[in-house]
């Protein structure tokens, strides 16, 4: 995904991993792990990719930041106005399996508001 987006820049602006790898001061196969997603990209190493590919660091990890899940349930929707063209690919089965969970834990909130309220009662 970030990788993604972040290799695809590099190959538009025509840069090799060799010449990214110098922007970070390390050799080429430990960016090679960082543009593959197998070995984390710090915040200072983002701002300096950033610079190397004349965009902003959020350009970069925009999906990272905000996405819409594209599904039928809206409770999984961003509806914050921040609409990035991101696609998650989320089996319907983990939906469902995460709704039941968010139902089972709005059912206990409201058993502990009710407890809560029942000992400030007392």
């Amino acid at each position: 995904m970030i990788q993604e987006k972040l290799r695809n820049l590099r190959k538009q602006k025509k840069m090799s991993q060799e010449t990214m790898a110098k922007i970070l001061s390390t050799d080429t196969s430990s960016y090679s792990r960082k543009e593959n997603g197998k070995s984390k990209i710090h915040d200072d190493e983002w701002e300096k990719l950033a610079k190397a590919l004349e965009v902003s660091v959020d350009d970069i990890k925009e999906s990272e930041i905000s996405g819409i899940v594209h599904n039928d349930n809206s409770t999984f929707n961003d509806h914050s106005g921040n609409y990035y063209h991101q696609n998650f690919n989320i089996p319907h089965s983990i939906i469902d399996n995460l709704q039941d969970y968010i139902k089972l834990l709005k059912e206990q909130i409201e058993s502990l508001k009710q407890e809560l309220e029942n000992l400030k009662n007392k």
